[in-house]
């Protein structure tokens, strides 16, 4: 039983629903060139419409600092929404006061329409109870569909929530049922793949991780910093040696929860990272002092492709080296596809998310084959911290 309410728990004939969405789409020259997040919330948008309600979007879309700026108008993103749509949507010229009321005085039911950028308004991020207030005058219903976005305890995210019933979308309850599977109640064992440049950064990741998995991989410039730690030598490598202690204590308290860390056995290594620059391969603890790590190593790959046919779950979050540049991509490539050939028969359940690696899948094309990706970048790492989420707290 959810600790939450779905579309399914709501009369929504005729009545105002205010849908928290996240249409902070990537646009160049006027035009969204990434329409993922419009795909994902349209059935949440359609399923209401088709039910008779008057579905009322709210957003934010870029940084302005809490005061109109044209150039972060959601108007050329409610244009690609009627597209992905294939239905007119309305556009209000601000989310609050009398334009946003003359848009909704006039919707029927059935009709879809977007407000202007709620960070147009200071009280959004502020977490303003007064324009909390001024939204939710415009609603009878609040459907948060914005997992993205639920990390922020903003006036649209928390507060609203707290003033109108409340349920999540099809895409929150799509994204917290897949992460449940995940770290909830997750079939064992468990494996978590954590890439990325710096340890720093998932520090408070791997605290989490460590009691909640059975193994955690460690890729990117990560893995270097552990290699570094032990005492392996790292060439030129991206690391951060000032992090060594840490690095220490991390692998004792693995040690002392049952918790196998993973680090590559061998490596790609090349003079820079430059595209299509030469490469060698070598064990891990044979990397030339002027030669840097950039990808696992065929050693690696398939160490992890026998790790993972053993594992029911696994969660990834960061790619194993630098994915960006050719042929670097290749460990991440062929571990995804691993994983994504045993998601597809059945044998594993696959989580993923954050920015870089909805990059990385994309690139490897797996993206569909996994049993869900994010694409929520800071909801999606502190979650993976275990920090409860104002925006999906405030909807229990």
């Amino acid at each position: 039983m959810a600790a939450y309410r779905t579309l399914d728990d709501l009369k929504v004939y005729g009545q105002r629903i205010l849908v928290r969405a996240d249409l902070n789409v990537p646009m160049k020259g006027g035009v969204v060139t990434d329409t993922t997040r419009l795909d994902r919330l349209a059935p949440t948008i359609k399923e209401l419409s088709k039910r008779g309600a008057r579905v009322i979007v709210l957003s934010h879309f870029g940084r302005p600092k809490g005061e109109p700026r044209a150039e972060f108008s959601l108007a050329l993103v409610a244009k690609a929404l009627s597209d992905v749509l294939e239905t007119d949507v309305e556009f209000a010229e601000d989310c609050v006061g009398a334009s946003a009321e003359s848009v909704v005085n006039r919707m029927a039911s059935g009709d879809v329409a977007v407000l202007e950028n709620l960070r147009f308004h200071p009280g959004e991020e502020t977490n303003d109870p007064g324009f909390a207030r001024q939204l939710a005058e415009l609603g009878d219903l609040y459907v948060n569909d914005a997992f993205s976005a639920a990390h922020r305890a903003h006036a649209s995210t928390e507060h609203l929530a707290h003033l109108l019933p409340n349920a999540a979308g099809r895409q929150m309850e799509s994204e917290l049922n897949a992460l449940e599977r995940a770290l909830g109640a997750p079939k064992r064992p468990v494996a978590a793949v954590i890439g990325g440049a710096k340890v720093s950064s998932k520090l408070a990741v791997l605290g989490h991780l460590l009691d909640k998995v059975d193994m955690i991989i460690i890729g990117g410039g990560m893995a270097n910093t552990f290699l570094h730690a032990q005492g392996i030598e790292v060439g030129t490598s991206l690391h951060e040696p000032d992090l060594a202690d840490t690095a220490r204590d991390i692998l004792e308290k693995a040690r002392t929860s049952n918790c196998e860390i993973v680090l590559p056995k061998d490596a790609v290594v090349a003079a820079g990272l430059a595209e299509n620059t030469k490469v060698d391969s070598c064990a891990i603890d044979s990397v030339p002092q002027n030669r840097m790590i950039l990808d696992v190593g065929q050693g690696s790959i398939a160490n992890l492709e026998a790790r993972l046919k053993v594992c029911a779950t696994v969660v990834w979050n960061g790619p194993l080296g630098a994915f960006e540049v050719k042929p670097f991509d290749v460990g991440t490539n062929r571990v995804a596809a691993a994983a994504a050939d045993l998601t597809s028969a059945g044998k594993l359940v696959s989580v993923a998310g954050g920015g870089d690696t909805v990059a990385a899948l994309n690139g490897a094309g797996v993206v569909d084959q996994f049993t869900y990706v994010s694409t929520a970048g800071g909801a999606f790492l502190e979650w993976l911290e275990g920090k409860a989420l104002p925006g999906v707290k405030a909807l229990s």
